[in-house]
């Protein structure tokens, strides 16, 4: 298949099931979709020998689609420069300290807590899975995914304030993530070698600060051209030469692109232009990158819905896809509780606020690109297969049910740890 017939397939395919959640199942956006494509793609596995056109078709689009790069090297970096353009910096600025702690010091709690666990319960069901591999899953299971969180926060009735905390942890838990996964691959790599801490700094340095510097850079250049001009089609062109430039050297200089273009929407989106003090080209910059977005979104959904006729674990691995829900939800809980435990009022949430903080954590595709892009042994399919299983579960079911959890722990007073 040519790239034209792969996405003219895609948008295809991702009308029809956007047609029939609107007209019959009337879930929430990308919660429909990705239903759709999941039943689709079940019944498809269990006719497959009855109706083998059908399965045999999902199969080679699959097969036609490298979902690991199409999502970390090219989708990636519109859906979260659109998703930062929108964000309010003000209100980031209010709740730096817990967006903060979240993005970094969790996840590396959650990457430890998941791993533990998940070692020591399939050793119980005997399933043989090494330490390093149970942490490698960690790694990639235990950042929030910003597109997902965002489609999920799009219809919740969570407070102001811990909806900035959820998407502004999202939004940069991927830098530090992304750092422990790629640590713990090429330990894995180098047969038990040794990987060294200076290592993983230099690495951690050039990722994180390396992105954020590029992004603000290239942001802050294309704004001050921007500005000069009044003209939408130019500052819409401009905003796309933005990021697919940023995609293209981010990835040729090993920098990491979802903090660059964060950096990048952050700045666009919070500064004014100067021939439009009304702010109208702001907001017709929004609605542009608000409808590509929900495109992208859509389509990215019916891709990983799709995906699952590829995913052995119908067959073999259920057991301990469930156990990897479980696991990632307590690694989660305690993520989050650890740093109020010890910080306590000064992170301006309590414990009342846990519920929801661990139920709004989602995951979703960047979690999926990752087990995808790990190399083949006997113990990739486990992982992926539990990828698959957590993100599916993440998004429909807390997706769905996200809001009763809202409304259940914000009726409780709040409670803190009392100052000794």
């Amino acid at each position: 298949m040519n790239s034209f017939l792969i996405i003219t397939i895609l948008v295809v395919i991702s009308a029809v099931f956007s047609y029939v959640n609107a007209r019959f199942l009337k879930l929430p956006g990308v919660i429909g979709i990705i239903t759709i494509a999941v039943l689709v793609s079940v019944i498809a596995v269990f006719t497959g020998k009855v109706f083998p056109v059908i399965f045999q078709s999902i199969t080679g689009l699959n097969k036609n689609i490298d979902f690991s790069q199409t999502l970390l090297n090219v989708m990636l970096g519109f859906l979260l420069f659109a998703g930062s353009l929108r964000f309010d910096w003000t209100e980031l600025k209010k709740q730096i300290r817990p967006v903060f702690i979240l993005s970094t010091i969790s996840v590396i709690v959650s990457t430890l807590v998941f791993g533990l666990l998940f070692d020591w319960l399939t050793s119980l069901v005997k399933v043989d899975i090494p330490f390093i591999y149970c942490l490698l899953f960690g790694a990639l299971i235990s950042p929030t995914d910003p597109v997902a969180v965002s489609a999920v926060l799009k219809n919740s009735k969570i407070p102001k304030h811990l909806e900035t905390i959820i998407t502004g942890e999202s939004l940069f838990n991927d830098g530090i993530g992304l750092i422990l996964f790629v640590s713990i691959l090429e330990y894995i790599s180098q047969s038990g070698g040794e990987v060294h801490p200076r290592h993983i700094a230099i690495l951690f340095a050039q990722e994180v600060f390396g992105g954020i510097f590029l992004g603000g850079f290239l942001a802050f250049i294309t704004f001050r051209l921007m500005r000069k001009v009044d003209d939408f089609q130019t500052l819409v062109m401009s905003s796309l030469a933005l990021v697919m430039g940023i995609s293209v050297l981010a990835t040729k200089l090993h920098l990491s692109i979802p903090l660059a273009v964060v950096a990048a929407g952050l700045l666009i989106g919070n500064l004014r232009f100067g021939k439009d003090p009304s702010g109208k080209m702001n907001a017709f910059l929004e609605k542009f990158w608000t409808l590509i977005d929900e495109l992208l979104n859509t389509i990215l959904f019916v891709m990983i819905g799709l995906q699952i006729v590829m995913m052995p674990f119908l067959t073999y691995y259920w057991f301990v896809c469930i156990i990897g829900i479980l696991i990632v939800l307590i690694a989660r809980l305690l993520s989050v509780l650890a740093p109020i435990i010890f910080l306590g009022r000064a992170l301006q949430v309590n414990f009342n606020n846990v519920g929801i903080l661990t139920w709004a954590g989602v995951r979703g595709g960047i979690s999926i690109a990752l087990a995808l892009s790990i190399p083949a042994s006997k113990y990739s399919h486990i992982i992926i297969a539990g990828c698959y299983f957590i993100v599916i579960f993440s998004v429909v079911l807390q997706g769905l049910t996200l809001n009763k959890v809202t409304a259940y722990f914000v009726k409780k007073e709040p409670f803190y740890i009392p100052k000794s």
